[in-house]
């Protein structure tokens, strides 16, 4: 008896487990160096996990020196895992295109080539749906000044980034890149989007 108890009690437990982790969802951004935007995208209140990666391309687990050569076609990618009653989707989708230039094809300041394109890839249609929408409202009132070029694609196969890429403003905050290029981007993230935060540590 004491043994049904136990296994019952595991699988209600691996169940729950289960019904939580169904309730996240993923959202897939390219908007430059992906150094800067996972240290971006992190910091949101309701992402629970982003890792670095590629995305878009034609070639299979391509290396990172592969993918700055220019000539697979993927891009510099985050990979935002989220739970959307804390935080929506189209409050990532502000966040992502206040946090980059999305009038520059190919580019990002200094960052140039179509691995840092400002791209979309969307994981259903309601993404799809919503980033379209935003893209044209942007447009219509020309918030930019210049037309948006975000490219809006359906999500390919994600490929992982290297080990040392993974959560990399954290632990290399004395770099001049981070200094320089990534620090910029968080204090401007804090001021303009400061109630949608993670505590600080």
């Amino acid at each position: 008896m004491r043994y049904l108890i136990m296994m019952a009690i595991i699988l209600f437990s691996f169940n729950d487990a289960s019904a939580q982790q169904r309730k996240l969802e993923k959202a897939t951004f390219g908007n430059g160096c992906f150094w800067c935007t996972e240290a971006v995208f992190e910091r949101l209140a309701g992402v629970t996990a982003v890792r670095s990666g590629y995305e878009g391309g034609a070639i299979a687990n391509p290396s990172y020196d592969e993918v700055s050569s220019g000539i697979t076609g993927h891009a510099e990618v985050i990979e935002v895992t989220y739970d959307p009653k804390v935080l929506t989707y189209e409050e990532l989708l502000n966040v992502f295109w206040k946090t980059h230039d999305p009038t520059t094809l190919n580019r990002q300041g200094a960052d140039v080539g179509t691995q840092y394109r400002s791209v979309i890839f969307y994981h259903n249609d309601t993404q799809k749906a919503l980033a379209q929408k935003y893209k044209n409202e942007l447009n219509k009132i020309n918030a930019f000044g210049k037309p948006v070029v975000t490219a809006i694609d359906k999500a390919k196969t994600f490929y992982v980034a290297e080990k040392y890429h993974q959560d990399y403003f954290n632990n290399n905050k004395n770099q001049p890149y981070c200094r320089l290029v990534i620090q910029p981007k968080l204090e401007k993230l804090e001021k303009v989007f400061k109630g949608k935060l993670k505590p600080k540590p």
